[in-house]
């Protein structure tokens, strides 16, 4: 075990490098605070999945990539420490700090922490999804939607957020297909009324996408019925998921207050039930999980971070 004297103290601890983690890093930086970015790959987490960005301000057109790079140089040019490193667990010291354990065993001593580890699109785990992802596959009908224009696409899923982003999709596209395993929704009925109103969805009933296959990008998903056994090969040019999303935060179960998914509950502050820690980003239970309001989240933390601190 390090002494206490080997770990190292920093005023605050970001956990997480996607655009709130970088925001907050800008902030953090910009107070001149003490502070240290941890990122277990590189910085932009699901951002770095997505191949254009058209509704970030400022920039009509961005790859998920450039817009990240430029996230993280600017956060870099304010002085904020950043290393690679996965947080193994997190230790309340006394009433004024926190133990950050590192998996490769290093520790470091925090007045504060900013929890910005975002969420993973749960997947389907089918042959071709990895392969077609930001290339047809996507998890995020606002945020890729309008590539579809005048289209065929379909929608893995039956609950809330698959019918609701599938009726979004109608605005662009020609088609919409709601692929569901069973043979009735699970969103909520005025969704359902909404989705079978629309001259634009067909619905797929007890069906289960067995592969997504294409060539440069999408072009069909093979689908089985679990009650006749028949198989289909279903013509569209994107595939939209939508059976889940996991807040990436099991690694502080416990500490802070979190609603039954994983979601971290905030107040507007971004400050948590827990003294001293702060979430932000698509890790926080708020209703748009978006670039946008990830950033806002950064920035807000770091404000109050420094607020309190002083």
């Amino acid at each position: 075990m390090p002494k206490q004297s080997d770990m190292e103290n920093k005023q605050l601890v970001i956990i997480g490098g996607g655009p709130a983690g970088l925001a907050a890093a800008i902030y953090a930086g910009r107070a001149d605070m003490d502070g240290v970015l941890l990122e277990k790959l590189s910085p932009g987490g699901q951002v770095l999945i997505t191949d254009k960005v058209e509704n970030y301000p400022g920039f009509e057109e961005i790859s998920g990539f450039d817009l990240v790079d430029k996230m993280a140089a600017h956060a870099w040019k304010f002085g904020i420490e950043h290393k690679n490193g996965e947080v193994s667990y997190i230790q309340k010291q006394d009433d004024s700090s926190f133990k950050i354990v590192l998996a490769g065993g290093e520790e470091i001593i925090s007045r504060a922490i900013i929890l910005a580890t975002g969420a993973t699109h749960s997947i389907l785990g089918v042959k071709g999804e990895q392969e077609f992802t930001g290339r047809g596959v996507s998890y995020c009908a606002t945020c890729d939607g309008p590539f579809f224009r005048d289209q065929e696409v379909a929608v893995v899923g039956g609950g809330d957020s698959a019918v609701q982003e599938a009726i979004f999709l109608t605005k662009f596209a020609s088609k919409v297909y709601i692929i569901h395993r069973r043979d009735e929704l699970r969103a909520t009925k005025i969704l359902q009324k909404k989705a079978f109103e629309n001259p634009k969805i067909e619905l797929v009933w007890d069906s289960i996408v067995e592969e997504i296959t294409g060539n440069e990008t999408v072009e069909a998903v093979n689908i089985l019925n679990k009650k006749t056994g028949q198989k289909t090969s279903l013509p569209v040019q994107g595939v939209f998921i939508f059976v889940g999303i996991q807040p990436n935060t099991g690694f502080i179960k416990g500490l802070v207050d979190m609603d039954e998914r994983g979601f971290i509950r905030t107040d507007e502050w971004m400050r948590t039930s827990e003294k001293g820690i702060y979430a932000a980003g698509d890790c926080r239970l708020k209703p748009l999980l978006q670039i946008v309001t990830a950033v806002s989240d950064g920035a807000t933390a770091a404000f109050a971070v420094e607020h309190d601190l002083s």
